[in-house]
Parts: C-alpha cells; structure tokens; sequence
C-alpha cells in the first residue's frame, strides 16, 4: 500500500511539474524526497518539451524562408504574399494553440511580428516604389503595433523593440531629411 501511494503521489507531483502548478524546483525537490533520491521517468515531460522544440524550430524556420521568398527569388509577387501570408496564418494558429496549452507563446508571437514586418515592408516597396514616407509610415504602424502588444500582453521586448525601432526610425528620417 505505501509503495502505491508514493507512486500516486510522485504522478501528481510530475503532473504539476508538466503543466508548470509549482514551480520546477518545487517538484523536483518533492520528486527527490518522495523516490528517495531515485528521480522519476520524465517520459511525458521529455515528450512535451521535445513538441515544444519541434514546434519552435518549425516556427523559427518560416523567418527565413519568408526572407528566401520576399528578396531572393523570383516569384511572383502575389505568391510572395500569399506564402508569407499562410506562414503568419500559421503563427497565429500557434499562437492559440499554445494559448490554449498554456504555453508560452514568446516564439510564434516574435515570429509572426518579423514575418508581418517583412511582409508590410515588402508590400510596400511593391506598390509605393518611390514614395519613401509610406515606408517609414509603416515602419511606425509595425513599431505601435509592437508597443500596443507589448503592453497589453505584458511582453517586454515587444515593448523594447517598438522604442528602439521608433527612436531608428526618427533617427534616419531626421538625418534624412536635415542632411538633404
């Protein structure tokens, strides 16, 4: 009976640790006492974390391919767009899975800002070529996007990013426009 209550115990213990109850040091210090030093299968956990990185990498390739298909081929531009578009679809679906698993969503949310700048850059460049100031307008719209995110979703380096590419963008139009 006692061995079968430790090994109750030490699932819910490992449950907690996967689905992040307590904190790791915590269950890992109640895993240690309760296997008497002996530690647990992490088959589950090792599983989730393997998914996890997969699905990060998976995440983390669409940058730059995305940057492969907008600068580097010939494509038309309406494919570039449409591929673009399904790799942010694709992020936003990770986006609410991970929600949804209660994941951290860090990686798809940063990959889906990239590839949306990308994508506005580029569309941009396409249909206004020598109109520079819609460039630098959508320039700000990525930076008050990252901002609104960043505020509203407690990330902190959206929120650093929209300064810095604020205090860039001010930068070169100022120089731009001081030294012409």
């Amino acid at each position: 009976m006692q061995d079968q209550r430790k090994t109750i115990i030490v699932k819910e213990i490992a449950y907690w640790k996967e689905n992040k109850m307590l904190p790791e040091h915590y269950c890992d210090y109640l895993l240690t006492l309760y296997t008497e030093g002996n530690g647990v299968e992490e088959n589950t956990i090792s599983k989730k974390r393997r998914g996890f990185l997969l699905s990060s990498l998976l995440f983390f390739s669409f940058i730059p391919i995305t940057i492969f298909l907008l600068y580097f081929t010939e494509l038309s531009f309406i494919l570039q767009m449409a591929i673009s578009l399904i790799f942010l679809i694709f992020c936003f679906v990770g986006i609410f899975l991970y929600n949804k698993k209660q994941l951290n969503v860090d990686i798809p949310a940063t990959v889906a800002a990239i590839i949306f700048l990308l994508f506005s850059v580029a569309f941009v460049l396409y249909f206004f070529v020598n109109e520079i100031i819609f460039l630098y307008i959508i320039l700000f719209l990525n930076c008050l996007f990252w901002y609104i995110c960043g505020k509203r979703y407690k990330l902190l380096y959206f929120t650093i990013s929209a300064y810095i590419g604020a205090f860039l963008l001010v930068i070169l139009v100022v120089s731009k426009y001081m030294f012409n």
